[in-house]
């Protein structure tokens, strides 16, 4: 019988402090249903040792089923999913920043509704469900929001958490998607996207969420949430 495999694309850019913390979380994760994992980090062009420090991990963990590969040039977090998700082998395929603010132990949480056949992709939502979420910023919350709602306006879908960064797909759907943004125009692309895929089965499953603060070394910024709603009418309303 053949055993299904995981592929866990992780972009990578300045995160030297936490990429060895995040792969040692996904290397202790056991899958359900027998499910083999294998994890690709793409650094783009990280300028801390993010580089180094995955190099060193790969060589200190040769049973971990690692493959990694790096920009020479800064495209941005998109590029970074595009040429991960072009290099993944596995059945299903989930993105998985390299920072702590997603827990990989809930993987399986993400699996269940694809594996029992209901779903072909399942999106983990930070609003929903008793997980633990960390307290944070009142208007990127709103931000959030605001982005979802006008993400469900424009599909005719009723997500409560389009920004989220867990997002499981069936690879042969998200291989089959032509995705243009570079940068973090990721999400609203990707989820108008499948919106317009008949008959796509999608579901939400709650996770938690331990954000971090901008000292600690959160990237996205507003200007991030204009570019998103620049995305969500473009692939909307102009594809």
């Amino acid at each position: 019988m053949k055993v299904e495999k995981l592929s866990v694309i992780i972009p990578a850019y300045n995160e030297f402090q936490t990429i060895y913390l995040i792969l040692n979380k996904i290397k202790d994760v056991s899958l359900v249903s027998g499910i083999s994992k294998e994890v690709i980090i793409v650094d783009d062009c990280s300028t801390d040792g993010t580089g180094k420090a995955i190099e060193d991990y790969v060589a200190a963990n040769p049973s971990f089923n690692i493959h990694y590969c790096r920009h020479e040039v800064n495209k941005g977090k998109g590029a970074a999913l595009h040429t991960g998700i072009s290099k993944a082998t596995g059945d299903y395929l989930v993105i998985q920043d390299a920072d702590l603010e997603y827990d990989p132990r809930e993987y399986n949480l993400l699996l269940e509704p694809v594996l029992n056949g209901s779903a072909d992709i399942v999106y983990g939502s930070r609003l929903i469900g008793g997980k633990p979420h960390r307290i944070l910023f009142f208007w990127h919350s709103i931000g959030n929001k605001f982005l979802t709602y006008l993400s469900n306006m424009l599909t005719n879908m009723n997500l409560t958490d389009m920004e989220t960064c867990y997002k499981l797909f069936k690879r042969e759907i998200i291989q089959g998607l032509r995705l243009e943004e570079k940068r973090f125009g990721f999400e609203p692309e990707v989820t108008a996207k499948i919106a317009r895929i008949p008959n796509l089965r999608l579901y939400e499953v709650g996770i938690s969420y331990y954000g971090r603060t901008y000292a600690e070394g959160k990237k996205i910024g507003w200007k991030d949430g204009l570019r998103a709603i620049y995305c969500l009418i473009k692939y909307n309303l102009f594809h």
